[in-house]
């Protein structure tokens, strides 16, 4: 029986191999840093997580265990934090979620240590548990603490550069200002993102309409029939003109590079939820992870919020990335996108969506790149837009949303640019808007 950690207490390990198992009763991304004497990573190579899962030493495999190699370590690297997060797709915080609890082992299964956090309220990302040498000897301390801001604020901290590509000099626009310095514990201001559209007490003015009553969950509703009837394939997608806009009136729209399309249907109510699905494919034997991500911007074309795989929420959650596809493999859309059109804030006036290449590989290697707009209400498809080129880069303006006059209108971009983040694409994307 190893020993009971509580927070604070520390144990020897006095093993070359150590595996870390955490368990949750919900699903979580895990993540470790590799950390000096400085208290921070040495680059970006020592953030051990799910689209980067190897280090010096240090193995994830996901969903819930980090292997320790304590030989492998570099001598330079004092200790290995491990931490959770919500991966966006359950509860809003670590005190909805229900009991998170670690179990530290041997190399071969004995225990060595536990440690289960308690008090834990809205936190949204804990640093569980830190490795650390202490006079040539490893050791593990039981650590519990909070962060307000998910994984991309625990990155931050410890040094990781998730501005990765700055802003070219012919930019009018300066960059975005850094993150906001994290807090430690409970965020102050904080609000649980437990289902879709604004919060109750928010007031009226400064949102969308709600959504109806009949429209409460992302999904086609169970009694939707199929229109097209049983075994009939769906009709041709309208091919956008060269000039001026189409709306929905005919169905399916098609579009190419820097055509438009109006989400409205003549008679039809307003679109209220739909998904922007992501797909691509990549050549012989290759893995390229490629992530989807989409920027909220103001009239002003200030960003006002981002969902990617590190903030998989946005606008108090009428924004919801579906999770990272970290190879490309498989048919159909690679990652989603949900919007909730109803509930974003009125001053959030375009959605951008783009997609990187995290590890640096070339969009050329990338082919059949593709994004979807999906009516989530009835799961039908309405516009579609296929990038027939690539180009050495490592990130993509793939298409935007904006409201017009007679309401939203998707644009189909297509327009490659270098930036391994999201946040690298916030200045880039602007021109478009």
């Amino acid at each position: 029986m190893g020993q009971v950690l509580s927070k604070g207490g520390n144990a020897p390990l006095g093993v070359p191999q150590v595996v870390v198992e955490v368990s949750s009763s919900t699903l979580i991304d895990l993540a470790a840093l590799l950390v000096t004497q400085t208290g921070k990573v040495r680059n970006d190579n020592d953030f051990i997580f799910y689209n980067q899962p190897h280090g010096p030493g240090v193995q994830l495999r996901p969903p819930s265990t980090l292997s320790i190699d304590l030989g492998g370590v570099p001598a330079e690297i004092e200790k290995i934090v491990l931490t959770a997060s919500l991966d966006g797709s359950g509860p809003a915080s670590f005190g909805a979620a229900g009991p998170v609890s670690v179990a530290v082992k041997g190399g071969s299964g004995e225990d060595l240590a536990s440690f289960a956090p308690t008090g834990l309220g809205p936190e949204t990302a804990l640093l569980l548990v830190e490795v650390y040498r202490r006079q040539g000897a490893w050791k593990v301390r039981a650590v519990g603490q909070g962060y307000a801001t998910g994984l991309a604020g625990i990155a931050t901290d410890f040094g990781i550069s998730v501005d990765d590509s700055p802003a070219p000099a012919s930019s009018p626009t300066p960059p975005p200002p850094p993150p906001p310095q994290q807090q430690w514990g409970p965020p102050q201001q904080q609000q649980p993102q437990q289902q879709w559209g604004p919060p109750p007490q928010q007031p009226p003015q400064q949102w969308g309409p709600p959504p109806q009553p009949q429209q409460q969950q992302w999904g086609p509703p169970p009694q939707q029939p199929q229109q097209q009837g049983w075994g009939a394939p769906p009709p041709p997608p309208a091919q956008a003109p060269a000039g001026g806009m189409v709306n929905l009136d005919k169905g399916r729209v098609s579009l190419a590079k820097g055509q438009s399309v109006s989400l409205v249907k003549t008679g039809a109510p307003p679109l209220t939820r739909v998904r922007m699905g992501l797909g691509w494919d990549v050549g012989s034997g290759e893995d390229i992870d490629l992530d989807a991500s989409c920027i909220l911007y103001d009239d002003r074309r200030k960003d006002v919020d981002k969902v990617w795989f590190m903030s998989k929420k946005g606008a108090r959650g009428a924004v919801q990335h579906s999770g990272d596809n970290l190879t490309g493999a498989g048919e159909g859309d690679d990652e989603v996108i949900k919007v909730d059109l109803a509930a974003l804030p009125q001053n959030v006036t375009a959605l951008v969506f783009t997609v990187n290449s995290f590890q640096g590989q070339r969009f050329t290697n990338v082919r059949n790149a593709f994004c979807r707009l999906i009516d989530d209400l009835t799961n039908q498809e309405l516009v579609r837009f296929d990038l027939s080129d690539s180009k050495p880069s490592t990130g993509l303006v793939m298409c935007k949303i904006q409201r017009g006059q007679q309401g939203w209108v998707m644009t189909a971009i297509g327009e490659f640019h270098d930036g391994k983040t999201v946040r690298a694409m916030v200045d880039p994307a602007k021109q478009y808007l």
